[in-house]
């Protein structure tokens, strides 16, 4: 996401995004994993049928996925193959799921605070993006602010110019927080600076300075790629700065943490140093007003969800690992501060076999826009995944013949292992459609606005202060701004 060595991908790769059809804008279909109140009254019209025994938690577990089996196969929608289990919209219709509520409309039903960045590199498009729904915002980032090898600031906007004036004098009316990020991904230079107390100080002195001399409500610090033995310098860092700031909010971005057990599976000695962190949880949360966790970018970090999830399966952030990584940081960070990270873009990977299983290579970040016009461009829709995010895979070379059988059926999901077209309003897994397009081949999977959606519920359910979206440039999904409403 905000790394450094993704910028230039975000650079090279801005298209126009593209609304989405009014399918995905209705009930979401759940899948084993997923979590929320539409989970919940599932499992009741399970319970009420006879399918289900246990209570309605709005968790789908083992016990849900064998009902939801069951339900289908007793109600000849499907009894076997990638979709058997799945509770897309022909099953709902089934149940006569009438009080499913989409997570868009969970998500409007009470206040969170609403904050996220604009970036530097589209600013032009991102106060214009932002600036008709400052109502919907509780804080701006402007994500502009650098720190140079020597310690210094860098400010890459300016945010004295236009159209950065404007836009604060607007948001400022709104009541809305303006809130500068300063950030830096050089860890050997973070050490460097922070572990010298001349330079940090000088540091402190500086960020509070441009807060002040600015009138900005506070700043937002995310220090990315930090070693472990950076960790208390770090701490004694904010302290400093909570210090210096006074009535300014002190925002933290840090990166996710997540159980040990997640990160390398069960029966698996994990190494050494897999404990070591850079961020002192505990200080965090004394020094820092709201902690915003960077919860995108899972890719195939967690071994748990990569053995339980149909492959291939290299998500932008999957609500079951958001969860236990909010779960983790609640131990430590009130709730009162939390905020989850969302991200707006996707990644294009390369796959190809490994094993019994695949490789992924990252090829670039895009926005919504490349994924839909190549998505027309290709004759395929892409399928509500078991993330709860938007993918689809195709073969680099548009004359192949799976690639042919894709583009045969256009309108429809996909394409069967047998090169059959699905029936309709049934959803296939990855692995199905692995199964018709045989590896190589390369797999787009981006953050659309019903995968926030899900983000806002989670937030909820939660209970945290709210979340904060990377980005704002005009480019994400956007029927987004229905979802922050």
């Amino acid at each position: 996401m905000k790394l450094a060595r993704l910028m230039p991908l975000f650079f090279a790769v801005v298209f126009v995004a593209l609304p989405l059809s009014s399918a995905h804008a209705a009930a979401r279909t759940m899948v084993f994993g997923t979590s929320g109140s539409d989970v919940g009254v599932l499992q009741s019209a399970l319970m009420s049928k006879g399918y289900l025994s246990a209570s309605a938690t709005g968790y789908f577990g083992s016990l849900t996925l064998t009902a939801v089996k069951k339900f289908q196969c007793d109600s000849g929608i499907v009894c076997s193959g990638a979709s058997w289990g799945v509770a897309g919209p022909q099953t709902q219709a089934a149940l006569e799921l009438a009080g499913v509520e989409s997570a868009a409309v969970v998500g409007r039903k009470s206040s969170l605070e609403i904050g996220g960045w604009i970036p530097y590199w589209r600013n032009a498009t991102g106060t214009q993006d932002v600036l008709p729904h400052l109502a919907a915002m509780t804080e701006i980032s402007p994500f502009v602010f650098t720190i140079k090898s020597d310690g210094t600031l860098h400010d890459n906007g300016p945010l004295t110019e236009e159209p950065w004036l404007s836009f604060i004098v607007a948001a400022k009316k709104a009541k809305v927080r303006v809130i500068p990020t300063v950030m830096w991904g050089n860890g050997d230079a973070i050490h460097a600076i922070l572990s010298d107390t001349k330079k940090r100080i000088a540091l402190e002195d500086a960020i509070a300075a441009m807060v002040r001399e600015g009138g900005y409500d506070g700043v937002d610090i995310d220090f990315e790629a930090k070693h472990a033995e950076t960790k208390d310098y770090f701490s004694t860092f904010l302290k400093g700065l909570y210090a210096r700031m006074g009535p300014k909010w002190v925002y933290c971005s840090i990166e996710a943490r997540m159980p040990v057990v997640e990160r390398y599976g069960y029966g698996v000695t994990p190494p050494a140093d897999a404990t070591e962190y850079a961020n002192d949880y505990v200080a965090i949360n004394k020094y820092c007003d709201r902690v915003a966790i960077m919860t995108y970018d899972q890719g195939k970090i967690s071994a748990l969800l990569n053995a339980a999830r149909a492959a291939p399966y290299v998500p932008v952030a999957d609500p079951a690992w958001v969860e236990n990584v909010i779960n983790l940081a609640a131990q430590t960070i009130s709730k009162k501060k939390l905020l989850i990270g969302v991200a707006t873009y996707g990644y294009e990977y390369s796959v190809t076999p490994k094993g019994d299983g695949y490789q992924y290579k990252l090829l670039w970040a895009f926005n919504q826009g490349y994924a839909t016009q190549l998505a027309a461009q290709l004759g395929m829709a892409p399928i509500r995944n078991s993330a709860g995010e938007l993918s689809f895979i195709y073969k680099s070379t548009p004359a192949t013949d799976a690639l042919a059988a894709i583009a045969s059926t256009p309108g429809s999901v996909t394409v069967s292992q047998t090169n059959t077209p699905p029936p309709p309003g049934e959803v296939y897994s990855q692995r199905a459609i692995a199964g018709a397009i045989q590896p190589p081949f390369n797999i787009v999977w981006w953050s659309d606005a019903q995968a926030i959606a899900d983000k806002v519920a989670l937030a909820r359910k939660l209970g945290v202060r709210g979340i904060a979206v990377f980005k704002f440039d005009g480019a994400e999904d956007q029927n987004i701004w229905g979802v922050l409403k």
